[in-house]
């Protein structure tokens, strides 16, 4: 069973992070959507999606334009893991909820969803990320929280990686 990233980058902040995820669980493959077709997917039992949150909520630009085709794909059987990056100070009210739609077009298809995370340790007013007292995901705040990016990313792998591999 082959797993595989796919994200999303308009900055090269979530591509440098699926980097980093791939080679704490082995150096898997890694796509970037902007030069990737999405059916590219249908390859890979196991997926680790990721992105950014761009203006009031929205998934980025490669997100967007790949949507349509990426809401075709039948994903029951799959196990999914989500990483977002987002500014939860200025926009707190939204703060990576490109990861919540993502999370429910994905829950909608019958996917099996791993990798929540606590809320812990953030500041944020809202996010469609967000269920109760966890994200639905890795959250990333490369803006405000730098400093804690590799030790989240470390544990989360550590979660993860029994399910993921």
């Amino acid at each position: 069973m082959a797993t595989a990233i796919f994200f999303a980058s308009s900055t090269g902040n979530s591509e440098e992070i699926a980097n980093k995820i791939a080679s704490k669980l082995g150096d898997i493959e890694v796509f970037d959507l902007a030069g990737t077709k999405i059916d590219k997917i249908n390859e890979y039992d196991k997926l680790i999606l990721g992105g950014s949150t761009w203006g009031d909520g929205e998934l980025n630009d490669d997100w967007e334009d790949a949507w349509g085709d990426f809401c075709k794909l039948d994903l029951s059987g799959k196990t999914i893991a989500l990483f977002g990056l987002g500014d939860q100070e200025s926009y707190s009210d939204e703060f990576c909820s490109a990861m919540g739609i993502i999370y429910e077009q994905i829950k909608s298809n019958n996917a099996k969803i791993i990798g929540f995370t606590s809320t812990d340790g953030y500041y944020h007013d809202g996010s469609k990320a967000q269920i109760e007292n966890n994200f639905v995901g890795l959250v990333l705040d490369e803006d405000n929280q730098s400093d804690l990016t590799d030790e989240r990313i470390e544990n989360w792998v550590n979660d993860i990686k029994s399910e993921i591999l």
